[in-house]
């Protein structure tokens, strides 16, 4: 049964609809917020992907972390330095390479029981030495006994001016001056006229041979003086002011 009255304003109220509308069960009521709690989720959720989906609406921007790559690059150099020259020296034939360890073997440590020695004048003898480890042969002007008896050898194998004659007459090697280091080479016979007489006061083997430049250094070994790197600039400057320098190039 509805009953109906007026309120002081003059509005109708149904008094029993008003009780129908509100007076929910319990079950009602719990099952009204449920609704009303989806409701809100839902929109919510489709409000987070609308503003995803729209370009409109600003997004959160993340600062990322640079890597290694994205270092600023190295300058590159502008200019590249010079290569260092380096000298290189062709290796020795097999039959150099013999003589010259054979004087650096024996420069000092004399090989007397097969040669001999011949006092403080034995230079020569020495160099002959070299020379048949080189692979030279005796022949009747330049010999020696081998029985440790120096002075039993020929002239040629003990004296430098006859030296420099068997040298000159036999064709076994090419006459140098001191002008033309640019032809010596390691392996090559030096002699020396301290005084310059003309005879040959000194022999030694050329065991260095240094370029710099326009520079060429010649280091030589030898007896009576003993040494393996002697500076021909030395001998012919120091210990023989004015001494003259000559070589006998060998093939």
């Amino acid at each position: 049964m509805w009953l109906s009255y007026y309120d002081r304003f003059g509005v109708l109220i149904g008094i029993r609809r008003i009780e129908a509308i509100v007076a929910f069960t319990r079950w009602q009521r719990v099952g009204a917020a449920a609704v009303v709690g989806a409701v809100v989720v839902v929109g919510a959720t489709s409000l987070v992907v609308q503003a995803l989906a729209d370009p409109s609406t600003p997004a959160a921007v993340s600062t990322p972390i640079p890597s290694e790559t994205d270092a600023a690059p190295r300058a590159t150099p502008t200019a590249t330095a010079a290569p260092v020259p380096v000298a290189t020296v062709a290796p020795l034939i097999p039959a150099v390479q013999a003589q010259v360890d054979y004087a650096l073997a024996h420069w000092t440590n004399y090989n007397a029981a097969e040669y001999g020695v011949l006092g403080e004048n034995d230079c020569v003898n020495f160099a002959s030495q070299t020379l048949i480890e080189r692979g030279w042969t005796m022949d009747a002007t330049w010999n020696n006994p081998l029985t440790g008896n120096a002075y039993g050898a020929s002239a040629a194998w003990r004296s430098s001016t006859a030296l420099m004659h068997y040298m000159a007459d036999s064709g076994r090697a090419t006459a140098l001056t001191d002008q033309q280091r640019d032809q010596v080479k390691v392996g090559d016979i030096a002699q020396f006229d301290w005084d310059n007489s003309g005879d040959r006061d000194h022999t030694g083997v050329v065991t260095k041979v240094e370029r710099v430049g326009d520079t060429i250094a010649i280091s030589f070994a030898g007896h009576t003086l003993d040494s393996d790197y002697r500076s021909v600039d030395t001998a012919i400057t120091v210990d023989h002011p004015g001494g003259t320098a000559y070589y006998w190039s060998i093939p």
